[in-house]
């Protein structure tokens, strides 16, 4: 009998060797995080059987858990679901960055009724562990209730935590690859895309418009008298001021829109599906709003500024980028030349 154990339990470590290499193959093979999340899941439940698992993740900025893959009974009702960190089981592993085992949820003071409630389901016993990274938590693995007759086990917990940490690896990956290509496409002072980014939108754009039959317009701004800022205040206030510029253009976009820095202080703002007397309104209510702003008051500074706008549409200024460009570009220079603080549109001149 002892000969047959031993094999039984080589048998049962080959087979966890064979997932966690299926597993780390999976790191290496693809970029798609919720795939390779998902077939850590899958890898977990066949080693440990659980009825129902879940992956959950921290909000850093809310202090919350999310659940970004949950199976089980019940499931889909848990798409809107949040703990804080501290509630529940999951909640109290995120907080302290400890696994835990539960062999009898309704004893353990850990353990919120919460969910159960939500799912219609009954927790019995629970295992949980944390995904850490750099001794930061990102999030947490669940199992409930296992399908087998022993129930979770300690021994169940360093299989799991091995688990946990690919997935981890997976998601640190990402976050870096994420902000990797932020990088490539965000400009640092303002948080708008940058000129390269505009060029790659403005092509997508283009295609996409000439298909459905849409139009779009282009918009140019330049600010006025920017210089002066940076002669009166500092280039490290000016600097400051193109930032908050972006942050008051941005709260004037819609969720199709797109806003660029183009270069120094020079700014394009994108606007699908937008003919060109749409796009005047929505350039009359920016510089509105621009004119309305008084920055940095509260440091005793109360920096106004104001801008030369153009707008250029597509297709009727134009059917390529660079034509489009030039031609809200060359509308913008007019008012700059002239009045200032006021709006051109392309093939008709300053309309204010």
């Amino acid at each position: 009998m002892a000969a047959d154990e031993e094999v039984s339990e080589l048998r049962r470590r080959v087979v966890r060797l064979s997932r966690f290499h299926e597993v780390a193959k999976s790191l290496f093979s693809t970029r798609d995080l919720p795939g390779i999340l998902r077939t850590i899941m899958e890898k977990i439940s066949e080693l440990l059987q659980p009825e129902t698992w879940s992956l959950l993740m921290l909000d850093e900025k809310t202090h919350e858990l999310y659940f970004e893959i949950a199976t089980g009974k019940g499931a889909d009702r848990l798409q809107d679901v949040r703990l804080k960190l501290g509630e529940g089981v999951a909640g109290w592993v995120a907080k302290h960055g400890e696994p835990v085992l539960v062999e009898d949820a309704r004893r353990d003071s850990r353990f919120a009724p919460r969910v159960d409630a939500l799912t219609g389901a009954e927790t019995r016993s629970i295992i949980c562990v944390p995904i850490k990274a750099r001794a930061r938590v990102l999030g947490v693995i669940e199992l409930i209730n296992t399908v087998g007759q022993t129930g979770f086990g300690t021994e169940d917990i360093p299989i799991l935590q091995h688990l946990a940490d690919y997935a981890a690896i997976a998601l640190e990956n990402a976050r870096y690859l994420q902000r990797i290509q932020e990088l490539t496409i965000i400009d640092d002072c303002t948080g708008l895309y940058n000129a390269r980014h505009l060029n790659f939108v403005l092509d997508m754009e283009i295609y996409r418009s000439t298909r459905y039959s849409y139009q779009f317009s282009l918009v140019f701004l330049d600010l006025d008298h920017f210089k002066l800022v940076n002669d009166t205040y500092g280039h490290l206030v000016g600097s400051r001021l193109l930032g908050a510029v972006a942050a008051t253009i941005k709260s004037h976009l819609r969720l199709i829109d797109y806003g660029f820095r183009y270069g120094g202080d020079e700014f394009v703002v994108l606007l699908p599906q937008s003919a060109k007397e749409n796009a005047l309104q929505a350039v009359r209510r920016l510089r509105e709003l621009l004119n309305s702003q008084t920055y940095f008051g509260g440091e005793g500074l109360s920096i106004c500024i104001t801008g030369s706008f153009g707008v250029a549409t597509f297709p009727e200024d134009g059917r390529i980028g660079a034509e489009l460009l030039r031609q809200a570009d060359e509308a913008m220079y007019r008012v700059k030349n002239s009045t200032r603080n006021n709006i051109a549109l392309a093939g008709r001149g300053v309309v204010g």
